[in-house]
């Protein structure tokens, strides 16, 4: 980044993150923020003082699927006694990756090393609206000939929403045509705790990939029946500030 960008400002510094979200974030948070939460939108971020805490930064963001959330950016030193100080309050519990997977594929977000990595393009993997007008006119940016001839082109496969019963979907299980052949592959699967039922993102040949198709996908050498669903699996509650 800096090496490309002479406007790039990369500062380092010996911070933890604590993210903290769901349903009640805003009024724990508030409780202890020196500013008004409710001017903060979604993927804007600033300094603050948390819970008595001075110099955090705090931001609108993070995987926290369909739930409003925050991450916060705190020096080190004063990171075991933030979240001390947070699960102090009754609403606030701890939760592992495992929840934060869940709820992140829920919202139908790509994880990296999982969804996207570097073989990947956004035309792939439906992230286009990652590239300004202004860059795709320009192609100034790295890959720009490969992605924008994709763009033009239609990718040969794109990544998609499955759902499933029986048994849980997990990465690197194949996906299979209706003569029973590989179309695909998934990447990323779990059990949905607010669907009550499977479900997974994968990248499958383009002409399987229309929501409503029916496949199938092998779990232990067995196939159940997948649906190509559009994502987000469960509807996003970003906040934006009016």
């Amino acid at each position: 980044m800096q090496a490309n960008g002479s406007d790039v400002h990369l500062e380092v510094s010996d911070n933890a993150l604590l993210a903290l979200q769901g349903p009640s974030m805003a009024r724990v948070l508030q409780a202890g923020l020196s500013d008004d939460l409710a001017k903060l939108s979604f993927m804007n971020s600033i300094t603050t003082t948390v819970f008595g805490i001075p110099g955090c930064r705090v931001t609108r963001c993070g995987y926290t699927g369909g739930e409003d959330g925050v991450e916060i950016s705190v020096p080190v030193g004063w990171a075991v006694e933030l979240a001390e100080r947070l699960l102090g309050v009754p609403d606030v519990w701890l939760a592992g990756l495992a929840a934060r997977d869940s709820l992140r594929l829920e919202a139908g977000l790509c994880l990296y090393g999982n969804d996207i990595d570097e073989t990947t393009t956004p035309a792939e993997a439906g992230l286009m609206w990652t590239l300004g007008k202004r860059r795709r006119t320009a192609m100034d940016f790295p890959g720009a000939a490969v992605i924008m001839a994709q763009v033009k082109e239609k990718p040969r496969r794109k990544r998609v929403g499955l759902t499933s019963v029986g048994p849980p979907i997990r990465p690197h299980m194949a996906i299979l045509g209706p003569e029973g052949k590989p179309v695909g592959t998934v990447t990323s699967g779990c059990p949905s705790p607010s669907l009550g039922k499977n479900i997974a993102m994968g990248y499958v040949e383009a002409a399987h990939s229309q929501a409503g198709t029916q496949l199938t996908v092998e779990v232990r050498k067995r196939q159940h029946p997948a649906l190509i669903t559009k994502m987000p699996f469960v509807p996003t509650q970003y906040y934006t500030a009016k």
